[in-house]
């Protein structure tokens, strides 16, 4: 058992972390009376300790003077608000676990005096159990720290670790931020299909079903990606007219543009620096 003897307290009550609490519990890989959170609102803990019979309080330093490992999860904004400067409190916790996005491990060490840190970039699909994380860590993380890290973030669905932070910024453009692109591409599917005349609930269940279909058909498939959009391409056929359409609008541009746009604001916001509404663009990057 990675959390033998080990309480978790979680800064932040929000949904990520409920999401990391109820995978944990599920999977049997901690106990809840080893759990505390950590939240401002006396219902949301009370709510949690209803589901999950874990501790709650109100109080952030209650909760770290309590826990072994800590898990940061609250918002960026907020991340240097929630334990005092100096102590922090956890100075010399077993290891310190943060998703807030965009705070870099150099933040981290220097905000709160503790050497052992993860950092870890989850994203939506993970309040169901079916995200993925890009996580690293310090190289004072041991094997065994090592180890709960990744059982923690494996209850929010798949994880995959760096040796490298930077790879982060570039999760938060790809993963991270990648479901925001495709709800677009959801909505627009749905969209079209009104406009031909389906009603939105027979569109959205034909896009929804379509879309997940074709995800687990290429999970399952060992081809590139190119080659099964081919199997669906013929010449002269409804799809090739549509995939015309699409290169026709610059859709593909359009989307590696976006992401690339991402990424440099990601790396903008964790040095600290404010991004103009236009940085990213193509004007603006060289490409």
């Amino acid at each position: 058992m990675p959390f033998e003897n080990k309480i978790l307290a979680f800064i932040g009550s929000g949904q990520m972390a409920e999401a990391m609490i109820g995978g944990l519990i599920r999977k049997e890989l901690v106990t809840p009376t080893r759990i505390i959170a950590a939240g401002p609102r006396v219902e949301r803990g009370v709510q949690l300790h209803d589901r999950y019979g874990i501790h709650h309080t109100t109080d952030n330093e209650t909760a770290a003077a309590e826990g072994d490992i800590i898990i940061l999860s609250v918002k960026p904004q907020f991340i240097d608000e929630i334990l005092p400067l100096s102590p922090s409190g956890i100075e010399d916790k077993d290891l310190v676990l943060s998703i807030a996005a965009g705070i870099t491990i150099e933040h981290l060490q220097e905000r709160f005096g503790n050497p052992n840190i993860i950092r870890a970039m989850p994203n939506t699909p993970a309040k169901i159990g079916q995200g993925i994380t890009v996580w690293t860590a310090t190289s004072t993380v041991g094997e065994r720290q090592l180890e709960q890290g990744q059982t923690i973030l494996s209850a929010l669905g798949k994880e995959l670790y760096m040796d490298k932070e930077d790879y982060l910024d570039m999760a938060t453009a790809l993963s991270g931020t990648g479901p925001a692109y495709v709800f677009m591409f959801l909505e627009a599917m749905i969209d079209a299909g009104v406009h031909m005349g389906f009603s939105r609930r027979v569109a959205r269940e034909l896009v929804l079903q379509t879309t997940l279909g074709s995800v687990e058909y290429a999970r399952n498939s060992e081809e590139h990606i190119a080659a099964l959009r081919n199997q669906v391409t013929s010449p002269g056929g409804t799809s090739a007219e549509a995939l015309y359409q699409m290169e026709k609008g610059g859709f593909r541009t359009v989307i590696s543009k976006a992401i690339w746009a991402a990424y440099q604001r990601s790396v903008a916001l964790g040095s600290g620096k404010k991004v103009s509404q236009h940085v990213g663009r193509g004007d603006n990057n060289g490409g």
